[in-house]
């Protein structure tokens, strides 16, 4: 049985991503994510200003009338949340861990993709695939996903974001759009994410936290690695120690950066002590000025 306090919490992010849904993403979302082309929806009369390379010239010659046929566009699409469940997402220096902000942002694109009529689904990882929900519509299963997000215990506290890479290469059945959510704080995924991007619209958010890179200045402190469980002491008064510490952090992602231009990745990268809304905002505007 699922605790209350997981149910209400389920619940406040409802209502709190309801309102961004409604006010800030859901246009957003429908003009930068298109459907998988177009498809009939009707014949209707001719009228002027209509292409008339939408001519249906069987209807005109059976009524003698010029009819045009309208399509729309197959709006329908698969939304493939892959969420990051090891231990450093049990990290946070601010208000909230690493592994809330990413509920709380998946949510808000589910919600928008279901306002869509979207489908969507959920893969959680940590070394392997812990969790698998197929994407679907509706409100009660976009629920169920925030509650696995929020309630799951996964089996293991280590990373290994190619294994979750390769089971959608292998699961995904039709082009979706893949939202891979992590700190990519991991070796070796580059290969498996560069063929998800060409078969797929992947998108990688990456939630960072300041402290992980620039420590405060209070002395000796005994370091754990959330994954590995290995301890280290670390004197952060030490300048050289915590520069070379800083730097490597900081080489780490700007690698990643620069690999996600190459492939052509669309990367949105998350503070934890700030806001997620206006990053994600940007996303939005500049996805829908490159396709307009």
């Amino acid at each position: 049985m699922i605790p209350k306090e997981i149910l209400k919490k389920v619940r406040h992010i409802e209502l709190h991503t309801r309102h961004l849904v409604n006010d800030v993403f859901s246009g957003e979302y429908h003009s930068v994510f298109k459907g998988q082309g177009m498809e009939f929806a009707e014949v209707r009369e001719y009228q002027y200003g209509d292409d008339i390379r939408a001519i249906d010239w069987n209807v005109t010659a059976r009524y003698n009338h010029p009819y045009v046929k309208v399509l729309e566009e197959e709006r329908e699409l698969n939304v493939m949340l892959m969420v990051d469940a090891s231990g450093s997402g049990a990290f946070g220096s601010y208000e909230k861990f690493k592994s809330e902000i990413a509920a709380e942002i998946c949510a808000l694109i589910a919600f928008s993709a279901i306002k869509n009529n979207d489908k969507v689904g959920l893969l959680i990882f940590t070394d392997d695939v812990e969790k698998y929900i197929p994407p679907r519509k509706g409100r009660s299963h976009v629920l169920r996903v925030i509650r696995e997000l929020l309630y799951f215990k996964p089996q293991s506290t280590q990373t290994n974001i190619a294994n979750g890479l390769e089971y959608l290469l292998k699961g995904l059945k039709r082009r979706s759009i893949v939202f891979i959510v992590s700190d990519f704080d991991d070796d070796n995924f580059i290969k498996p994410l560069r063929v998800l991007n060409r078969k797929h619209d992947a998108v990688a958010i990456q939630i960072l936290d300041k402290r992980e890179k620039d420590l405060p200045p209070i002395g000796l402190v005994k370091m754990q690695d959330a994954e590995t469980g290995d301890e280290i002491w670390v004197n952060t008064l030490d300048k050289k120690f915590m520069k070379l510490y800083a730097d490597y952090i900081g080489e780490k992602r700007e690698k990643f950066s620069k690999e996600a231009k190459m492939m052509d990745l669309d990367l949105i990268q998350i503070d934890t002590a700030e806001s997620y809304v206006e990053p994600l905002v940007r996303f939005f505007k500049m996805r829908e000025r490159r396709f307009r």
